[in-house]
């Protein structure tokens, strides 16, 4: 690894040129790989920060600062010696080897890598698109903290006859980790911050409900930790509600397939990913969800000279989780083969090294699966947790800022501390 700011020589003209498009996980850790190589590399994003999405649950319900899980992208590509270009992808010209950009711009390429990563995806929901809240961006996770945080205030102001019937509800869709993890945070809040921070709003008009499709919660995890965090979250007073079928997403209510109708004032959608709609317009094979489909080496079926990697990609008959993990191994994965490639050889197939899976469901609240059978819930599963998402955190200030105050939250909660709200400024456009 290259100390920041020491100078790189670079590459001729006539060096290869790859574009790696997207600076999440999979895309830096591309760039990582390919640094100092004696390629010409530009990386592309429409932001300029890459966002830590693990912990934007923790911006949501005011526990970091919007800057504590984004990292300035031209600090990482002065480090690796990379070229940045901000803009978003609009078409993709195979043939030409080029790409054209949402300004207009163009730039060829001799290999490209598509890390673009993913959005929410609605099923068809009716309404589910227009009045949910999503969180995978920085900017839903500011919009979702505005809104809970408007609620309450609101609460606060109300006047006596309102009280008797006015209650902020939140209805989290989707049991995955994300879903546990909001809901569980959020049922935190009301139970231990509340009291502290608006004395004057009675906690048991705020109320949390999670709803999932399947019957069970955290369903890559084994029984018995699904089990314990079902418990968990009910024992925060989170009203679990699993095999349960979403036909409506209104402005004020969630409408179930039996016809029920729950109220939902803010209603959080973790019910999975899908590709962009954007993506039709690059005229590349889709599959499930309209990801990418690719080939065991990661190149885009058809294609010899375009990679996808990370969420956005696809391998049919063996699809990988969509975590943290998989996309950095098939980071270094694709620019391992570019670099295979340039000097002859034949590229290999990608096997992906299970590391583990973890998931938060509140303080000294956790579970951790990893190879070989080992199992870890409650405490310590919850510090392994913290630790590793603090050190797996770019950059020294976030690492830092990032431990003052989750550190402050789960210390201070109970006496008005660990509740971070405010504007957060950011340039127009920016997500």
């Amino acid at each position: 690894m290259v100390r920041l700011g020491r100078r790189r020589r670079s590459p001729g003209p006539d060096a290869a040129h790859v574009v790696v498009v997207g600076a999440g996980f999979g895309g830096l850790a591309t760039l990582r790989t390919l640094a100092g190589g004696g390629l010409r590399v530009t990386l592309v994003d429409q932001n300029i920060y890459s966002t830590f999405q693990p912990l934007l649950y923790q911006v949501a319900t005011g526990g970091l600062n919007p800057g504590d899980v984004a990292y300035p992208i031209r600090s990482f590509t002065r480090k690796y010696g990379v070229r940045f270009r901000r803009g978003a992808l609009t078409g993709i010209d195979a043939a030409a080897q080029r790409v054209t950009l949402a300004d207009g711009g163009q730039l060829g390429y001799d290999y490209l890598i598509l890390a673009t990563g993913v959005s929410a995806a609605y099923f068809g929901i009716e309404g589910a698109a227009k009045n949910s809240l999503a969180l995978y961006t920085r900017r839903d996770a500011i919009a979702l903290r505005d809104h809970l945080m408007a609620g309450l205030e609101r609460l606060s102001i109300a006047d006596e006859q309102d009280k008797r019937q006015d209650n902020v509800v939140v209805t989290v869709v989707g049991g995955g980790a994300t879903g546990v993890e909001i809901a569980g945070t959020l049922a935190e809040l009301r139970n231990i911050a509340l009291s502290a921070v608006l004395p004057e709003v009675d906690p048991a008009r705020v109320h949390i409900s999670l709803v999932e499709l399947g019957p069970d919660l955290i369903t890559p995890f084994q029984p018995a930790l699904r089990d314990y965090a079902k418990q968990q979250l009910a024992r925060r007073g989170v009203d679990v509600r699993l095999g349960t079928t979403i036909r409506e997403v209104g402005p004020d209510s969630v409408v179930l397939a039996d016809g029920q109708s729950l109220p939902s004032e803010i209603t959080v959608w973790a019910a999975g990913v899908a590709a962009p709609a954007a993506i039709e317009d690059w005229g590349l094979p889709q599959g499930k969800g309209g990801r990418i489909l690719v080939q065991p080496d990661l190149r885009v079926k058809g294609q010899e000279r375009i990679f996808a990697i990370g969420d956005i990609a696809l391998v049919e008959d063996a699809p990988l989780p969509q975590l943290a993990q998989p996309a950095l191994q098939c980071g270094r994965h694709a620019a391992a083969q570019i670099r295979r490639l340039l000097t002859g050889q034949a590229t290999t197939a990608f096997s992906y090294h299970d590391k583990g899976i973890m998931a938060t469901i509140g303080r000294r609240s956790a579970v951790v699966q990893l190879p070989r059978g080992i199992r870890v819930r409650g405490t310590l599963a919850w510090l392994a947790w913290l630790a590793l998402h603090l050190v797996t955190l770019m950059g020294n200030r976030n690492r830092i800022s990032a431990l003052i105050n989750l550190s402050w939250r789960y210390l201070a909660w109970g006496h008005g501390g660990g509740l971070i709200v405010g504007d957060d400024p950011q340039e127009p456009g920016t997500r």
